[in-house]
């Protein structure tokens, strides 16, 4: 009952995007048993849907220009780019090495937007990467959680078990002692 109350003070006192805010305001601060109790209570509200209510949170924050971002970074670094950008290189070499060039060799256009792409496409990389150590801060806290709220029904088991344990010796020391009476009043 007890436990009870304070999940709901928790669950009302600070949301899981308050906790992650607190969380990442400090990163090097370790973690206080309030901290701790609030990421018990968080894991015991979400029970097993944790990773897509993580995804579900990602998707609120993230603006269309954060998925744009994201979505230029996958294709920059895909095998896909690399063909096409090797392709639209040398495709731009050899007319540019012909009688109609627009371009000539030391190609200073090529390079110019070559350095254009570099600049805008960087930043863009960097805005992606950012993001995804974000996400991966928030899923490292929710794995914490999980392997924290998983040690502690471990203990509580193994706690269980010496219980149960000890009364096992008592019933078997209370068997033998029954027995041993049993024959001393028949023999």
């Amino acid at each position: 009952m007890e436990e009870d109350i304070d999940e709901k003070k928790f669950k009302g006192d600070c949301t899981p995007e308050q906790l992650f805010q607190e969380l990442d305001n400090d990163p090097s601060s370790k973690l206080d048993n309030d901290q701790l109790d609030r990421i018990t209570a968080m894991v015991n509200e979400y029970q097993g849907n944790i990773k897509s209510h993580l995804i579900e949170q990602q998707e609120k924050k993230s603006s269309r220009a954060d998925r744009l971002a994201d979505r230029i970074a996958s294709f920059g670094g895909s095998w896909t780019f690399i063909v096409l950008f090797c392709a639209f290189l040398g495709i731009w070499m050899i007319i540019n090495l012909m009688s109609f060039a627009f371009d000539k060799p030391p190609f200073i256009l090529l390079n110019l937007i070559l350095s254009c792409i570099s600049a805008l496409q960087a930043p863009v990389i960097l805005m992606s990467q950012n993001r995804q150590a974000a996400r991966d801060k928030q899923e490292a806290i929710l794995d914490f959680a999980i392997n924290y709220r998983a040690e502690q029904e471990n203990m509580e088991l193994k706690a269980l078990l010496e219980r149960l344990d000890k009364r096992m010796e008592r019933i078997e020391q209370m068997c033998l002692t029954r027995q041993s009476e049993r024959e001393d009043n028949n023999g």
